[in-house]
């Protein structure tokens, strides 16, 4: 559409070039010349509002306006660089977000964009600048108490250590606290810092042995990775050399029967060379009045006396030093009555060290099998026995009609074991050629499930008084002579035949030779005898080729192929 007027043109009016000019102007701004509508106004105006700076982990909200070509509006914010913004309700312009963590100064452009009901939309954007904010470090220092005495309160000569570990920056709780160093420095008392290093988060030293009470303080300067930095003191009460106290520790409470060690491994220390020597006295009130072995050691035992139902006796350990100080400490040992016993114990009243063995008390290695059990009993005479053995063995030696022997003149053909309640074997001299003589051997051979015989039937190297020499016909040839008055003998199962290993002999045989004469042959080279049951090694399909054995020179067992020529000693159950 042409500006200029069609009637003026019909009417052939002719105009200079100013005034058609001036018209033209005039005619095509619909209004004076003042008019400033030199662009096309925004359909959607936003206000994302002013500039501002905020402070580190604080929350910023946003608020900005709009109008537009509708009442509805839709809001939406966006960041750069980007972060986390929660805006709830779209329809409205208020929104916020988290000021991260920082140590320089961040700035984030916050863009406001708007839509009306029409499609229509207008942005705009603000600046906000996250300022760092450094809260100083906080110094905590902590140091372990000493048992019995005040906070912060120490005897003299020992070792103390302060530890600031757990101090921490507020800023930086998610990075371990983020203390970058820290310092020592001893701001009172006796210098005792020297070679030390004091820039660690603990300090180490010991307390210093003075004639009076003194104090020392400590400070502590940690910083954080911003360079602020944070103090904490500490002052300690140090006792002078005549009020430290020895340190006193009676022991473990424990319990033991009738007849064992009460062990009484009790401690007597001091840190003060002044207090030397330190005075030892064992002592208890108990009406059972056990015997305390030197009681004025600080590591001794006593032995539990019999009693008939369940006690406990209280055992105290008083120290005095050299200044006069009395310490004690105590415990309390429970007494069993003496149980019945279904096995022997293993012979060993000797104790050990890491080193040597040795037949005295070792307190320094308590709960030895020398310290426990039948043993330590019968040595300490309250094993009641029915019959006699060494150590805490009981046997009764048995006739060959199964009569007991008492008077050891006699003969006997058998031995009942008290404890266990078997009746053994003896074997007579290599000499003899009898059934039972120690010099015959066998090769395992037993029948199983639906007769299924496994071992070895006949032996070329076995040597005995049968057609063959095997573990099957012995046991028929000695059920058929009716040993001691009993058809019932059979072998020994592995675990019955290690009862009567005695492994407190220092050298073979290792049992009772008093009841189980020729056992051994000579001092040297294994003695093997037969158990009942067949070792897994070895097995040739569904049949194995060992079975397990006891070497009465040594005490040990094995396995061995059941074509070996071994020796026998047979067992019945005799309760």
């Amino acid at each position: 559409m042409s500006c200029f007027p069609d009637f003026l043109r019909h009417l052939g009016l002719r105009f200079s070039a100013l005034a058609l000019t001036l018209l033209l102007l005039n005619a095509c701004s619909g209004g004076g010349l003042d008019s400033d509508t030199d662009g096309q106004k925004p359909l959607v105006v936003v206000n994302a509002g002013a500039n501002r700076s905020v402070d580190e982990n604080t929350t910023v909200t946003l608020s900005g306006s709009a109008v537009g070509q509708s009442a509805t509006l839709t809001y939406r914010w966006r960041a750069v660089p980007n972060i986390a913004i929660v805006q709830e309700d779209v329809n409205s312009a208020t929104a916020s977000f988290l000021a991260p963590s920082t140590t320089v100064p961040l700035t984030y452009v916050l863009t406001l964009e708007v839509s009306d009901a029409q499609g229509n939309k207008g942005t705009d954007s603000l600046d906000i600048q996250v300022l760092p904010v450094n809260l100083a470090p906080i110094a905590d220092i902590s140091v372990e108490p000493f048992k019995g005495l005040a906070v912060n309160q120490f005897p003299a000569g020992v070792e103390v250590t302060l530890d600031a570990s757990g101090s921490y920056d507020p800023d930086n709780l998610d990075d371990n606290g983020a203390i970058v160093s820290y310092q020592w420095q001893q701001s009172a008392g006796q210098a005792v810092l020297n070679g030390i290093s004091t820039e660690g988060a603990t300090i180490t030293f010991v307390t210093p042995i003075l004639v009076n009470d003194h104090q020392l303080s400590f400070e502590v300067t940690v910083s954080d990775n911003e360079q602020a930095t944070a103090s904490q003191t500490i002052t300690l009460n140090i006792q002078s050399a005549s009020h430290t106290l020895p340190q006193v520790n009676a022991g473990i409470d424990h319990q033991v029967s009738s007849g064992e060690l009460m062990l009484l491994n009790g401690i007597a220390t001091t840190t003060v060379p002044a207090a030397l020597p330190l005075k030892i006295r064992w002592l208890t009130d108990s009406e059972l009045g056990p015997v305390i072995v030197q009681s004025q050691v600080s590591q001794t035992y006593a032995i539990a006396p019999a009693v008939s139902s369940a006690k406990t006796v209280t055992f105290t350990l008083e120290v005095t030093d050299n200044f006069g100080n009395v310490v004690v400490d105590a415990l309390n040992v429970g007494i069993r009555p003496l149980l019945i016993r279904p096995l022997n114990d293993s012979g060993v009243t000797a104790q050990a060290t890491a080193s040597v063995v040795d037949l005295s008390y070792q307190p320094d290695y308590p709960g030895q099998d020398g310290q426990r059990g039948a043993d330590i009993i019968a040595a300490n005479g309250q094993l009641e026995k029915a019959g006699r053995g060494e150590q805490g063995f009981d046997f009764t030696r048995l006739d060959a009609i199964g009569d007991e022997v008492d008077d050891t003149a006699l003969d006997w053909a058998c031995v009942r074991d008290n404890v266990t309640g078997l009746i053994w074997e003896v074997k007579t001299p290599a000499s003899d050629l009898g059934l039972h003589s120690r010099a015959h051997t066998y090769s395992w051979y037993l029948s199983e499930v639906e007769d299924d015989p496994t071992g070895t039937q006949t032996s070329t190297t076995a040597s005995c008084s049968l057609t063959e020499c095997n573990t099957t016909n012995f046991v028929e040839a000695v059920n058929n002579q009716g040993l001691c008055n009993f058809n019932d003998w059979r072998m020994p199962s592995h675990q019955e035949l290690l009862s009567l290993v005695h492994f407190g002999r220092a050298t073979g045989p290792m049992l009772d030779d008093f009841y189980f004469p020729n056992t051994v042959a000579s001092a040297s080279g294994a003695v093997w005898y037969w158990t009942n049951q067949s070792s897994a090694d070895g097995a040739a399909g569904e049949q194995s080729s060992t079975a397990w054995a006891v070497d009465f020179n040594s005490g040990n067992d094995n396995f061995l192929a059941k074509s070996t020529p071994v020796n026998i000693r047979l067992v019945r159950a005799g309760r």
